[in-house]
């Protein structure tokens, strides 16, 4: 049997996030974020750990594109930080924030890689906060201001724009369960930030095509999940998955592709809002057209209905905490998964990956997908030497060919995806997570920010320059 193969035209690429990797959090005029307080406020993250060193790559960025080069990625996904281009998310541009995307970009184009960019990876500027964050619709009208003006700086240089990473993370986490910033724990301030996040991509999607004209590539990236019911013979189980499928899924998916809210997403939530913050035209809006939809992949959850007897489960993945990013949805319990598991806790399942990627193509057939994120932390801190600095990574390399191979099988399904982008580049801050989770290809030492390639990194060198699938072992430095 021959190794699986991919187009020539197919995108292999890597993925970070501003806060994740800048450090600099002081410097080149660039003001606080939301994560700067966040992370700095005690008991938020792990270690009391912050991003204000981070990777420190707003100082090294020349050297990490020269990983980028050397590992033959076709496009790197960065996040631009809003609150380094406009300090306070209005008011002023920072033209020496703004030089350091461009730079950071024209370094890319000549290294021979597609810069896709990410206007916003969850690090809101804290003033905006100050005036009600993401449950004022005002936050929306200044985000699509702050991507007229990126459109406007980068032009088209930029291969893909994306407007949000996420939102699902950002409303729920943000301001449902509270464990990411700004650490709010308020049902209708969730509901109210999911429509502003929806509305501000719209809007972005608009003025980005108002100055770049069709030609600009658009995209959103979206963390669809998977719900298995436990029970699949169960009608309540088979209720619990849709109810969770209309908060997690159809709440960015409905308007952002058909312009409209679900109704059972209205009815299930009706305790808690009439929703009366969607404004007459605001769902022609939100409906524009994408040239790419990003999908973020990393585990599957398992839902049954909860009939109130025994303790509730609520293992779903994410931080123990007083709120829940499952808005309305008490009669839903989340059951444990059977392993394996990453060092998150999440259970590793490629076959939901090709399930997530089939679905959405049985929903929207003539949209074009790219797997924006997939990836692992694991326990790889070692470094040994074998003639070469390196970290083997066994199950980050096992965990990323079974990813690729199952998008392969999507794609001989017949589903229209278009690339992968491994999450992530660098070992990072991972947010409440602090700096214990490592999800890089290329281990950061914090002490003295030393990058070393993992075997994940040769292994995935092979893929992105051969575009056919590597064995598991095959893991040499070239």
């Amino acid at each position: 049997m021959s190794a699986r193969s991919f187009p020539a035209d197919f995108l292999w690429g890597s993925a970070t996030a501003s806060y994740q990797i800048e450090g600099g959090a002081t410097e080149g005029g660039r003001g606080p974020s939301i994560w700067d307080t966040f992370s700095h406020t005690p008991g938020k993250t792990l270690n009391g750990d912050t991003g204000d060193v981070a990777d420190d790559h707003f100082h090294r960025w020349q050297e990490d594109v020269e990983h980028i080069k050397n590992l033959g990625l076709g496009a790197y996904r960065f996040s631009i930080s809003w609150s380094r281009v406009q300090p306070g998310g209005s008011g002023e541009f920072n033209a020496e924030g703004i030089r350091f995307y461009s730079d950071l970009v024209d370094g890319l184009i000549a290294a021979g890689v597609k810069p896709v960019v990410t206007l916003y990876h969850w690090d809101l500027p804290q003033e905006l906060e100050d005036d009600g964050g993401w449950t004022n619709r005002e936050t929306a009208y200044a985000f699509a201001r702050y991507a007229r003006r990126m459109a406007e700086e980068l032009g088209d240089r930029i291969d893909v724009w994306t407007t949000l990473n996420e939102p699902w993370c950002t409303a729920y986490l943000g301001y449902g369960s509270g464990v990411h910033a700004p650490g709010r724990s308020e049902p209708l301030a969730a509901l109210q930030a999911v429509h502003h996040l929806n509305l501000a991509h719209g809007l972005a999607v608009q003025q980005i095509r108002e100055v770049l004209g069709d030609a600009a590539k658009t995209s959103i990236t979206l963390n669809l999940h998977v719900f298995r019911p436990d029970d699949p013979s169960s009608s309540a189980d088979q209720g619990a998955v849709r109810k969770v499928d209309a908060l997690a899924n159809r709440a960015f998916l409905a308007p952002v592709l058909e312009g409209v809210y679900p109704a059972d997403l209205l009815e299930n939530t009706a305790s808690v809002t009439d929703w009366s913050f969607v404004q007459d035209g605001d769902l022609e809006i939100t409906k524009q057209p994408l040239d790419v939809l990003g999908v973020n992949y990393y585990s599957t959850a398992r839902v049954k209905h909860y009939t109130g007897e025994g303790e509730r489960q609520q293992a779903d993945g994410h931080k123990d905490s007083a709120g829940t990013p499952w808005i309305a949805a008490d009669d839903v319990e989340f059951l444990p998964q059977p392993g394996p598991y990453t060092a998150m806790g999440w259970n590793i399942e490629p076959a939901g990956l090709t399930d997530l990627l089939v679905s959405l193509r049985d929903s929207y057939p003539d949209q074009p997908l790219m797997v924006t994120e997939n990836g692992a932390a694991f326990e790889d801190t070692v470094v040994t030497e074998d003639g070469v600095a390196r970290v083997h990574d066994v199950e980050r390399v096992s965990y990323l060919h079974d990813h690729v191979e199952a998008l392969g099988r999507a794609r001989d399904e017949g589903v229209d995806v278009r690339g992968y982008f491994a999450w992530s580049l660098l070992d990072n801050f991972e947010w409440a997570y602090g700096y214990d989770r490592r999800f890089g290809i290329i281990r950061v030492d914090y002490d003295t920010l030393e990058r070393t390639w993992k075997d994940s990194a040769h292994w995935y060198r092979r893929l992105a320059t051969t575009g056919t699938l590597p064995s598991v072992d095959d893991v040499s430095p070239a």
